[in-house]
């Protein structure tokens, strides 16, 4: 019988979401499958709602991280895609079905059987233990080659963070079409993404917001065109039936009928983040708009989101860290205290 991959990772192992060293075992390294040493691993929201088991499924001990990138080390006997010394990635996503009509369409995201990166049952029966780790083993189907261009650590945010934004936008049009308004709620790791998408996808952008403090951000650093306080009844007002699409990637409680009355006649709002509920009323339906909800992305379209950044050189913000500032690093994103990605540099620090 194969043996395991022995690992070393930072884990919560209760509902106090602190994190410290754990030892522990991936499954063996099947014929599909690749191992790589993880190099670095962005920081996700979703990390802090899993460790503090903000949905009441968390399996403890729990390594979180979802935005993996690192070396190759061992293929399997039916890997093509990758040799060994190879950089790879990983996100939010492991395994699929492989045969349903999502997989077959480019859509693994949206399988009946996904298997996330972690905190989900894998086929040998472990749970999955994600990027605050020091090794990753994948079928190869998931895992992403990183462009020449784009370095390790402004690669890891763009396997959630990019690739969260980038789909709904090409879904829709954002992509195909230029000169068009786009709408922004939200400058976190998703919501700084979408402005820079938008911008090289040749649209004005809006960011939206209730905090004013983010305005020089939003307009300066990020090149956006626009930024409106939402609260600000005046300003909502002037703005109505101006903007085109709305990405929406607040993760806290929203009333969407701020929002909704700014889309013109057939705007399109679509959700990103997570919150906890949603309100909105007849501004839906009268000037015919519509409501979506979109998570990560396609194996293909992840390969293309990535060559796209790096030819490109659409990078995230980060702010590099070592695995022992986790806890304070997701103590300052929940208070949206980082500009705009932290990304563990795992290949220096985690011993």
């Amino acid at each position: 019988m194969a043996m395991g991959v022995e690992c070393v990772g930072w884990a919560a192992r209760d509902q106090s979401g602190v994190l410290s060293r754990h030892e522990f075992s991936r499954r063996a390294i099947g014929d599909d499958d690749i191992c790589f040493k993880i190099t670095h691993c962005g920081i996700c929201y979703a990390e802090a709602v899993c460790i503090f088991n903000k949905l009441g499924d968390t399996k403890y001990p729990i390594v979180p991280g979802h935005e993996i990138v690192g070396v190759v080390t061992e293929v399997g006997s039916n890997v093509t895609r990758f040799k060994v010394g190879d950089r790879a990635a990983v996100g939010a996503y492991c395994r699929s079905c492989g045969s349903c009509d999502d997989c077959d369409n480019g859509m693994e995201n949206y399988c009946h059987k996904l298997l996330l990166t972690y905190n989900y049952e894998d086929i040998d029966g472990t749970i999955t233990k994600g990027g605050f780790s020091n090794k990753m083993v994948v079928h190869s189907r998931y895992a992403f080659q990183i462009p020449d261009k784009l370095s390790s650590s402004d690669a890891a945010p763009l396997l959630c963070a990019g690739i969260t934004v980038y789909s709904p936008m090409k879904r829709y049009g954002m992509i195909s079409q230029t000169g068009k308004h786009l709408g922004v709620i939200g400058l976190g790791g998703l919501g700084h993404m979408a402005v820079k998408f938008g911008k090289a996808f040749g649209h004005k952008v809006t960011v939206l917001s209730t905090s004013p403090g983010k305005k020089e951000d939003a307009l300066t650093l990020l090149g956006a065109d626009e930024f409106l306080v939402t609260k600000d009844p005046q300003a909502l007002h002037a703005a109505g039936k101006s903007i085109d699409w709305i990405i929406d990637t607040a993760a806290g409680k929203h009333d969407l009928n701020l929002y909704l009355p700014l889309l013109k006649t057939g705007g399109h709002l679509v959700m990103v983040g997570v919150p906890p509920s949603i309100e909105f009323a007849t501004h839906l339906m009268l000037p015919r708009r519509s409501i979506s909800g979109s998570v990560t992305g396609g194996c293909k379209e992840i390969e293309e989101m990535l060559q796209f950044c790096a030819d490109k050189q659409i990078l995230p913000n980060i702010e590099i860290v070592p695995i022992d500032y986790a806890n304070t690093a997701i103590q300052r994103m929940i208070r949206s205290d980082v500009k705009f990605r932290f990304v563990i540099d795992i290949a220096s620090s985690l011993k």
